[in-house]
């Protein structure tokens, strides 16, 4: 059952995998928080999805990342897996006893031991001695789901939990804070369980924004043709990877969570995207309308969706759709009448506590370095 807590079945099952470790050179540097990242594997390599998207964030504010290697995907699949990609370094690693265990039945306990490790570490610590203050789950997909339902209430390792375009419903009974960050694509593929907020849950949706979106990508593309050779353009049915930053919205959303769990701030209720008939609504331009309006997406200068169609992922990225010249002048007469709109939207979202700071400065920096409005 989904909402149920776990039972142990057995035990004694062997595994051999790895974690990385990215933290605070200097103590004094540490904020006390470890974010520890579940990392997915669709395309059969591990993706740091968060850390590629957020680090800069997490650096500035002194977090320590934490991936861990969990799924049978990331490390046995053929050429990309990391056992195929560095025998000599990763050829030992086994998440399946054997190749018996085939259905990533242990990566729960694998995910629970890492955190244990962080928390009371024997022998190495991968912390290097900081004081680990609080630990994070963090992650996409719907296994963080399942592990929030149904082993968290075993384990109890974790103090926190962001979960990112996952489906599933979560429940809300358990005593640990719960934060659901969803980006268009989720609302649009109509695979998630929107449950309202509550004491311990909060979920925010965020306008135009893509699972898999342009500055996920540029991260993403050169580690790819350093690690695998290449990293090839899709040929989605629309222009892909939407621009609409996503994880400016995840860091705030991080911060949000800390707050919550430290002081027991609950965060601010985001809008919802605007569904109608099970079809989101959209403006003229089709730009999905309501929920967290990034500027961006607000005072448009492209149509930035989170759909997209065609060969396999395509679906993730979104599509982008740049406004032509005339389009632009009729919207932004001039520079000026860009960057006004620009900085008082993200003014707003700063307010709300729906972006951080230095996201609303380099919001309003990005637009005063741009074309629009200028003849």
């Amino acid at each position: 059952m989904p909402l149920a807590t776990a039972k142990v079945i057995d035990s004694g099952h062997p595994y051999r995998t790895r974690i990385i470790v990215r933290r605070p050179a200097s103590p004094d540097d540490f904020s006390g928080t470890v974010l520890m990242e579940w990392q997915t594997g669709p395309a059969g390599h591990d993706n740091d999805a968060f850390w590629l998207a957020e680090h800069d964030h997490y650096i500035r504010h002194g977090y320590a990342w934490v991936g861990v290697s969990a799924l049978r995907s990331g490390i046995h699949t053929a050429v990309t897996g990391l056992k195929a990609w560095s025998p000599s370094r990763y050829g030992t690693l086994d998440v399946t006893q054997g190749d018996m265990i085939r259905d990533d039945a242990l990566s729960y306990d694998i995910f629970s031991q890492a955190a244990q490790a962080v928390r009371s570490p024997v022998g190495v610590d991968p912390m290097g001695g900081l004081d680990v203050q609080r630990i994070f789950a963090i992650g996409a997909g719907g296994r963080l789901v399942i592990y929030h339902n149904s082993i968290h209430p075993l384990a109890g390792v974790f103090h926190a939990f962001l979960v990112g375009f996952a489906g599933g419903q979560l429940r809300t009974d358990l005593d640990v804070k719960v934060f659901n960050l969803l980006s268009e694509t989720s609302i649009a593929g109509g695979q998630v369980a929107l449950q309202p907020d509550s004491e311990h849950f909060r979920r925010w949706e965020v306008a135009g924004t893509a699972t898999h979106d342009f500055y996920l990508q540029q991260e993403l593309a050169p580690l790819e043709v350093r690690d695998l050779g290449s990293s090839p353009p899709p040929a989605c049915d629309r222009q892909p990877f939407s621009r609409i930053p996503l994880y400016f919205v995840g860091n705030a959303a991080t911060e949000q969570l800390v707050r919550w769990v430290e002081d027991n701030i609950q965060p601010p209720s985001a809008p919802e995207i605007e569904v109608v008939s099970g079809v989101i609504a959209r403006d003229s331009f089709g730009n999905a309308l309501g929920g967290i309006r990034l500027s961006q997406h607000a005072v448009p200068t492209a149509t930035n969706t989170g759909v997209n169609s065609g060969p396999p992922f395509c679906s993730l990225f979104g599509s982008y759709q740049p406004f032509d010249a005339a389009t632009l002048a009729e919207l932004y007469p001039n520079h000026g009448t860009y960057i006004s709109q620009v900085t008082h939207t993200a003014h707003d979202n700063l307010k709300s506590g729906f972006i951080v700071l230095e996201d609303k400065i380099a919001t309003v920096q990005e637009a005063a370095q741009s074309d629009i409005g200028k003849r």
